[in-house]
Parts: C-alpha cells; sequence; structure tokens
C-alpha cells in the first residue's frame, strides 16, 4: 500500500471515530457519506424526521474542516435565495453581490423535494461543474463543494418529486433507518445528561482530523486502488443488465458505470484495502442504482421493490474471477 493510501486509511478511521462520538450506530451512513465526500461527489439522504440527518452532515464538515450550510426548502423558495443576487449599494452607486448559502462547502439541502422544479434546477449547475453563474458571470465555488439532499420517505404531501436527470447527479441514495434498541436506548441516557450529541459537537470534543486543503490532496489517493480490467466489465454488464429486465421501466445511464466504480473503489479505501473486489461492487450497487431505476406500474402494483430488483441483477450477472 502507498504512503498516500496509508494517510487516507488513516484520515478515514479518524473520522469515522470523532463522527462516532456524535452520531450513535449509522456505521453504514457515516461510510457512504465519507464515500461521496471523497470521490467528490453527492449524496442524497433518505430517513425519517429526527434520525440526525442534518446532524450527520454538520459534524462531517466540522470532522473534515470544512464550511457547512444548510437550506430548508420550502414551496415558496426561489432560486436567488440558494444563489444569491445582486443588491445596489446606495452609497457606492454599484451593484454588490450578496452571495446565497450555496456558496459553501457542505450544503445540506434539506427537504429538497418540497420547492418546486425550478428552485431544485438552481442546484445542477453547482453539482456538476461546482460553479454559479449570476447576471451572466461565473463564480467558482470550493473544489470540495458537496451536497447532501435529504427527503422524508413518508411525507409526500406538498412535494414536488425529483425529475430523474437530478436524480442522476447525487451519486448515492443514502437510507437512514431507525437505530437498534441498544443504540436508541444508549441515545436516551445520554439525553437525560448533558451529553446529548449537539452538546457533544457544541462543546468541542469532536477534534477535526482534516482541513479543506487536505481532504482535496487525499482524493487524489483514491486513484492507487486498483480496479481490475475484468472488474469494470462486471459493472458495466450490472448497468446495461438494469436498461433490460423486464420488471424495469428506465435503467440507469452511463453516469451510474462511473459512480458504481468510483464508489467501489472508496469502499475498498474505506476497508483499508488498495484494491477493489466483486464483494465492493455488490456492496454499492444498491445505494448507487437505487434512485435511478423506475419500475414498470404493473411490476410496482404486486409489490416488488426495487431492491430485490438489484439482488436479482446481482445473481444473474457473472461475477469474475
Amino acid at each position: 500500500m502507498t504512503a498516500e493510501l496509508q494517510t487516507l486509511k488513516k484520515a478515514l478511521t479518524q473520522a469515522k471515530a470523532q463522527v462516532a462520538k456524535v452520531v450513535i450506530g449509522q456505521q453504514e451512513v457515516v461510510d457512504f457519506a465519507l464515500i461521496a465526500i471523497f470521490t467528490g461527489n453527492h449524496a442524497l439522504i433518505e430517513g425519517v424526521p429526527g434520525i440526525a440527518k442534518t446532524l450527520l452532515v454538520r459534524t462531517l464538515a466540522h470532522v473534515l474542516g470544512c464550511e457547512f450550510a444548510r437550506i430548508q426548502f420550502t414551496p415558496d423558495l426561489m432560486p436567488a435565495d440558494i444563489t444569491g443576487t445582486h443588491v445596489f449599494n446606495l452609497q457606492k452607486n454599484v451593484f454588490n453581490l450578496v452571495r446565497g448559502p450555496i456558496f459553501t462547502t457542505f450544503l445540506l439541502a434539506d427537504e429538497i423535494n418540497r420547492a418546486p422544479a425550478k428552485t431544485q434546477s438552481a442546484l445542477l449547475q453547482a453539482m456538476q461543474e461546482r460553479a454559479v453563474t449570476l447576471d451572466r458571470k461565473t463564480h467558482q465555488l470550493s473544489p470540495n463543494f458537496t451536497v447532501f439532499a435529504t427527503q422524508n420517505p413518508i411525507e409526500y404531501e406538498g412535494t414536488y418529486p425529483l425529475p430523474e436527470a437530478q436524480k442522476d447527479r447525487f451519486m448515492l441514495k443514502i437510507t437512514m433507518d431507525p437505530p437498534a434498541r441498544g443504540e436508541e436506548i444508549a441515545l436516551a441516557q445520554r439525553m437525560l445528561g448533558n451529553a446529548s450529541p449537539e452538546d457533544t459537537l457544541a462543546a468541542g470534543q469532536v477534534k477535526p482530523v482534516l482541513t479543506a486543503k487536505h481532504l482535496k490532496v487525499l482524493r487524489r489517493a483514491l486513484q492507487a486502488v486498483l480496479i481490475r480490467e475484468e472488474l469494470s466489465e462486471y459493472v458495466v454488464d450490472i448497468v446495461r443488465q438494469t436498461r433490460t429486465h423486464q420488471s424495469i421501466l428506465v435503467g440507469a445511464g452511463p453516469r451510474a458505470t462511473q459512480a458504481l466504480l468510483l464508489a467501489g473503489r472508496a469502499y475498498a479505501a474505506i476497508d483499508g484495502r488498495d484494491f477493489v473486489s466483486p464483494d465492493d461492487i455488490k456492496a454499492m450497487a444498491r445505494p448507487v442504482l437505487e434512485h435511478r431505476l423506475i419500475l414498470r406500474p404493473e411490476y410496482e402494483l404486486e409489490g416488488l421493490s426495487i431492491k430485490e430488483v438489484i439482488e436479482t441483477i446481482l445473481q444473474q450477472v457473472a461475477v469474475p474471477r
């Protein structure tokens, strides 16, 4: 293992340890969030209210030494509320740019499906190019700019489903399930004292392990993780199978292939390895593909889930030796 990969492994281990001081359990969720960050991509987080979606992103931003901003999406939110606008300065007789909350490093787009498509689209250029255009002038964002968009999976009244083109720009869909019984008991006991997760973060007990500058450098270390040619073909076959499967109306595009390769590489690095195995690809298949696939209505009525379809495809595609 190269020195860069060893440094990356150490940083990931330290980051997970610091996050665990605040976020109880949810180890897989933390791993997936780190994968999105270190591959330079974005993530869609789905979970019921109060499950620590916002707290997770705030903690990650603090641990990785990055700025954090939050936008609460509502039906009356306008694109300028996100990107910013020019305001006339009467004293200087000039227009000054008032930057919106998108000018940050880690952006939490809370309940993104509550805003109409016009406002949702304000994020598209920023997510793809890490830049914002205001009045024909382009402003660069941080190279570490990462969007974590949250959705409430049980409440659809007054919401606007994300267009397929926008969902495809999220590398992963991270599902946050309720904690296990023991974890929820531990959380309840901490809340009764002064060691609640919010207090722990505010009290400075969580230490940054990186800076934004180091994060950018460490991202390059992932290139040293080996992906065999047969595994690349394996990933392509999985994604292509989603386009021909009888139960799928809309399959995954080429961007899903790229996302699955990058996610598998980062998953291997988190596990402390410098090579990708088929199990890494299988582990990342559901979070990478789930939000990109649309079932045919007749299969959906029968109770078939996208998760079951992905498992079926993984069983059908031959695993390279």
